[in-house]
């Protein structure tokens, strides 16, 4: 369970609120949030403006050099992207830029099961059959170092364009990081990039690349603005912390998406019944982005694209449909998974394991990531979910990692018992030989470095406020501080000893609560409540009908009448 904990930080907030025009809570929430008073006005209003240029990053120059010289030769050029939302919104960015600027190119997805993640051996040697000269990357190739030396003997050109962190080997003399033989590897990650925010996602790098690119062959950079929306889509869906230029390019992209031009993805839109909705950061996570996400994991990535790039109303309907229907199937299989999991956990003993590896042979694995992150959330620990890969001496799997625990350090220290491995700290994918299984879980909690005491999350709280203090225009202003979402969370509320005046549950299983609560002042106000239904049971059997609650507040708008509630997101 959560320790509860109140942010105790000082500073002039009557006066950064006047100056800034914002209620003093928010002011108190931007300096939890650590932001600098220099920085909020850019916080509190992004613009384009504020966006990083891209000829900072290393090697952005040498590619789009090449690329350029390869469009202008009319060399045949090949993207290679992935099955994940980022890959494909990368892809898509990589391949509508270069069709704009004239060049013979076309885009490979590899196949989830037969391929695996990324750019490999059988890919190069297919391109090369197929007479492609140059092959560009996108939210992979970094560790691709196999692949990569064989184009290089195919005496192909390669450009690089990644996120992901550089592979390294600790030796001697110090940590070693290992490049591919590429002829330029665009990645902010790299040691010796001088951009100034590294944590973009893979779409973001190939928007950047582009922008680039248009520069070099004489168009304006803000002809490749368009792309801001599918570089946002992808900074959600990849799980990227909104802080920095993430946060601003989400924003803007959000302002985008909600009066898309793009026919695919307003179809999608319209078939998630979202058209009159004001999209937010929520929606691409959990309800736009898991249908291109299950188009790669059960069928093909080509599905999402192909959907991006419709000019057609009635294929862009077909697709999103198949799009959707194919979601439908992923929940089901995650659900399933999901039950598989928590049973194995407990039949193996493994409870008291700081890190979690859990091998399920009959669970498919397109949907190992996302089962990972679900049990990460049940039991508040690193998990890696392992399943059979199509090669029958192997497994292959994702991990999902929190705060204090490195997951793509910690695999760096067990490459000896790895075949493929690459990823973030929180998010990563693997194989190995299934006989390697028991020795990784082994390994992995022996040299885990933290307790699972030191793992339990914590909860800061913002403001403890009473409900009277709420009002539209506190609400307002915190919609300022929107994209909420990873690195940016929403902000947190508290009061204590909340009466409890009535409660009733709803949900399709009765899942949720509908409450009407009281304050110490009195003030009382309807509120929602989406956590465990049997825990606030217990806890409202407990303190006699009243309890601690965190919340946060909103507009409820019903039957065209807007009155003010808050949604519960803990109890004690």
């Amino acid at each position: 369970m959560a320790k509860w904990f109140v942010y105790n930080k000082s500073a002039d907030f009557k006066g950064i609120g006047e100056k800034y025009n914002i209620d003093q809570v928010v002011a108190r929430v931007l300096i939890n949030r650590d932001v600098a008073e220099n920085d909020m006005a850019e916080y509190l209003n992004p613009a384009p403006e504020h966006l990083h240029d891209g000829s900072q990053m290393q090697d952005m120059s040498q590619g789009v050099s090449l690329i350029k010289d390869s469009i202008d030769k009319k060399n045949k050029i090949r993207i290679i992207g992935d099955y994940d939302v980022d890959g494909i919104q990368s892809t898509y960015i990589l391949h509508q830029g270069l069709l704009r600027l004239g060049a013979d190119v076309d885009y490979a997805i590899p196949d989830r099961v037969e391929d695996g993640y990324g750019i490999n051996t059988s890919m190069v040697d297919k391109a090369h059959s197929e007479g492609v000269e140059t092959i560009i990357t996108c939210d992979n190739g970094i560790a691709a170092m196999e692949a990569i030396e064989l184009a290089k003997e195919y005496n192909m050109t390669v450009v690089i364009t990644d996120h992901h962190e550089i592979p390294y080997e600790d030796t001697a003399e110090g940590r070693k990081f290992i490049l591919p033989p590429a002829d330029a590897v665009i990645n902010p990650h790299r040691q010796d990039c001088n951009y100034p925010f590294e944590k973009l996602c893979g779409a973001a790098v190939a928007w950047k690349f582009i922008e680039q690119l248009y520069i070099a062959c004489g168009l304006s950079k803000d002809d490749a603005y368009v792309f801001v929306e599918n570089a946002a889509f992808a900074t959600v869906c990849d799980v990227m912390e909104l802080v920095g230029e993430n946060r601003t390019i989400v924003k803007l992209g959000l302002e985008r998406l909600n009066n898309t031009q793009n026919l695919g993805l307003d179809t999608l839109i319209k078939r998630c019944k979202l058209e009159n909705t004001n999209l937010s950061a929520y929606h691409l996570g959990f309800v736009l982005g898991p249908c291109l996400n299950a188009s790669g994991r059960l069928d093909s990535a080509t599905v999402a694209i192909e959907l991006l790039e419709s000019t057609s109303p009635i294929e862009a309907a077909r697709l999103a449909e198949k799009l959707q229907s194919l979601n439908e199937e992923r929940k089901n299989m995650t659900e399933m998974g999901i039950r598989i999991a928590e049973q194995t956990i407990l039949d193996e003993g493994m409870e008291n394991d700081v890190v979690l590896v859990v091998y399920l042979p009959d669970v498919h694995e397109s949907v190992a990531g996302i089962i990972a992150g679900r049990i990460r959330e049940r039991f508040e620990r690193p998990v890696f979910i392992l399943v059979d890969a199509a090669d029958e001496d192997g497994v292959k799997g994702s991990g999902r990692s929190l705060d204090g625990y490195s997951m793509y350090d910690k695999m760096c220290e067990c490459r000896d018992l790895l075949d493929k491995f690459g990823g973030h700290p929180k998010a990563a994918g693997l194989s190995l030989k299934r006989e390697n299984v028991d020795i990784l879980r082994q390994r992995l909690n022996e040299q885990a470095g933290v307790t699972l005491k030191e793992l339990e999350p914590k909860i800061h709280i913002d403001v403890p406020m009473p409900f009277g203090y709420i009002s539209n225009k506190l609400i307002e202003d915190l919609n300022l501080l929107e994209p909420f979402g990873n690195g940016n969370s929403k902000p947190i509320f508290a009061q204590k000893n909340v009466r409890i005046l009535s409660h009733k549950s709803i949900g399709k299983t009765g899942q949720y609560k509908k409450l009407v609560l009281q304050d110490q002042q009195g003030f009382k106000i309807d509120a929602l409540y989406f956590g465990d239904a049997d825990r606030f049971d217990e806890v409202y059997a407990a303190k006699g009908g009243s309890m601690d609650v965190l919340y946060y507040p909103q507009i409820n708008e019903f039957r065209g009448v807007a009155s003010l509630q808050i949604v519960v997101t803990d109890i004690a």
